[in-house]
């Protein structure tokens, strides 16, 4: 089989690697579709996601759908052919954080793709995975694969909005048209928020947003624009910019929330400590996701409107100019890898 494998810092490539083999309590999946994650992208730009640094050679990916392809010894599943995606995220031992339902944030939680131990924990972006039967997820018979394959981005926005609480008939900003703030947006819309503000320096991602279910599209550099106009009850960043957070913190009301999702870039970063002191603002942390796994699926089959989000598709053998495609904003937003085959 061929997978796509990183070794470091712009050095990606599409590698011949054994066939595996499920053991007990596991399926082996034939992956049909991958997305290239934002992760994926800073390991391959800068060989590194925050502190994580690529010692070695890795499989990126952790957006995986594809079938059944054969059981372990003794493992009951699903019969080959059948349409599945994996949840991510496996932690080792219960710790106190996964024993009180948070599991995202349990210090020894292991996810696909990711170079926070070494060895590395290899990824999905691989013609054949394994997958232990807790984490497979039977995809609905309606649910076309190239939707299905945003479970997992769609997990991290639905967590998100549900740090944010009660979002019906609030108006929220979201800074960050990625595919993540997309998603985000859709979810804000389907969970009943009044208005959706969406701001980026960007014409195409804010054309995506709209396509999503924002009310409202800003351009982040335009701060004269209406759409400004009034506070907002809820603010969640996903751009990852600190100029993002900084427009959270000060277009947020009083006594409102803002979701810190977007990752920011490592060290400090400069915070209106005072306003959000005097304006009593709950600042929250969104990281990644626990349960909404399944409830990602659900509102997949619901009928999301999610379409625009996935603007290219790559077959594996063009991995490089995939990932330099997801990496050009003005372009691109979710890009996937086909890997049913390697031609």
């Amino acid at each position: 089989m061929h997978a796509c494998v990183i070794h470091g810092a712009g050095d990606l490539r599409v590698e011949e690697r054994a066939p595996v083999t499920a053991g007990h309590g596991e399926v082996t999946v034939s992956v049909a579709l991958g997305g290239i994650c934002g992760s994926d992208l800073h390991y391959y730009r800068h060989g590194r996601v925050g502190d994580f640094t690529v010692r070695e050679p890795m499989v990126l990916g952790h957006e995986i759908v594809g079938h059944v392809a054969a059981a372990g010894p003794g493992t009951d599943a699903p019969g080959a052919g059948t349409p599945v995606a994996r949840a991510s995220g496996d932690p080792l031992r219960p710790l106190r954080p996964c024993a009180t339902g948070r599991r995202n944030i349990c210090e020894d939680t292991r996810y696909l793709g990711s170079a926070a131990r070494t060895p590395h924990i290899q990824g999905g972006l691989a013609q054949i995975v394994t997958v232990p039967t807790a984490q497979l997820r039977v995809l609905p018979p309606d649910l076309a694969l190239h939707h299905a394959v945003l479970a997992e981005p769609l997990s991290v926005a639905l967590h998100a909005v549900h740090r944010a609480g009660d979002v019906r008939g609030k108006r929220v900003l979201v800074t960050g048209a990625g595919p993540i703030g997309c998603l985000v947006t859709a979810v804000l819309r389907h969970r009943g928020a009044a208005e959706v503000v969406v701001s980026d320096l960007l014409d195409m991602p804010l054309s995506i947003a709209a396509a999503s279910g924002a009310t409202a599209t800003v351009r982040a550099d335009d701060p004269g624009a209406g759409a400004w106009a009034g506070a907002f009850d809820v603010a969640v960043e996903a751009s990852g910019a600190p100029t993002g957070l900084r427009t959270c913190v000060e277009r947020v009301r009083r006594g409102g929330t803002v979701v810190l999702l977007g990752l920011l870039p490592p060290g400090e970063v400069p915070l209106l400590g005072n306003i959000a002191v005097t304006r009593e603002l709950q600042l929250r942390g969104a990281f990644r996701f626990d349960t909404e796994f399944d409830e990602a699926i659900g509102v997949l089959a619901q009928g999301l409107p999610v379409e625009a989000i996935v603007t290219h598709t790559f077959s594996l053998a063009e991995s490089r100019a995939a990932f330099d495609t997801a990496h050009d904003r003005t372009v691109a937003s979710k890009v996937l890898l086909d890997l049913r085959t390697h031609a």
